[in-house]
């Protein structure tokens, strides 16, 4: 049997396979190839697979929320765009809570490393930061400070972060309201997502000094 039938297909039939299992054996060659082919793989399918991190939440069932994950994410985008906000805005609002089921403790930073090469710094210190701002609006939550967030008052972004948690997110979760189907949003994140790169990986995101 031709070993080639195991191979995933390639998204271009121009493309080339690196025939090479360790990565120390790849050459430079091969380096540029990839590096290449990967640039085009990016520009064509990061937005899709973003919005399918989405989507695939659609259906699923939801443990004690009116509203499951993907509902509250649409409500959100929603709600900014039909405030008239920035494109940016409306994008990081329909993506703020996307790891928020498989990987809750850190599901801020899972938005801001997905988005923050593509935003703003005011969105991407947003989406650090949305969980702590959450706290004000759970009083009742047991073992929650509610004023963890003014550590940060005085912060540029401060009063955007609270902005949005205050209307975009912990207002996001009734199941009367009429949400914008997720076409609506399609095209948006496609255009954020083809901006050039910003690299932030000089952020440390564990370690709050502003």
């Amino acid at each position: 049997m031709n070993h080639r039938s195991a191979f995933t297909p390639l998204a271009d039939p121009g493309w080339q396979y690196v025939e090479k299992i360790s990565l120390e054996e790849f050459s430079r060659a091969d380096w540029e190839q990839l590096n290449l082919q990967r640039a085009a793989y990016a520009a064509r399918q990061q937005a899709d697979q973003a919005l399918r991190l989405l989507s695939a939440s659609e259906h699923d069932t939801s443990f004690g929320y009116m509203v499951n994950n993907y509902r509250h994410c649409l409500q959100s985008a929603s709600m900014v765009l039909r405030d008239g906000r920035s494109e940016e805005d409306v994008v990081v609002a329909l993506l703020h809570d996307v790891g928020f089921i498989t990987c809750p403790l850190m599901h801020g930073d899972f938005a801001a490393a997905l988005m923050g090469a593509y935003v703003s710094e005011r969105n991407h210190w947003m989406l650090r930061h949305h969980a702590v701002f959450q706290n004000l609006h759970s009083p009742n939550m047991p073992g929650v400070d509610r004023h963890e967030r003014d550590r940060w008052r005085g912060h540029p972004h401060f009063d955007w972060t609270a902005e949005f948690v205050d209307g975009y997110d912990q207002a996001a979760a009734d199941p009367s309201y009429p949400c914008e189907p997720l076409g609506t949003f399609v095209p948006m994140v496609h255009r954020i997502f083809s901006r050039p790169l910003v690299d932030r990986r000089s952020i440390n995101i564990h370690k709050e000094t502003s």
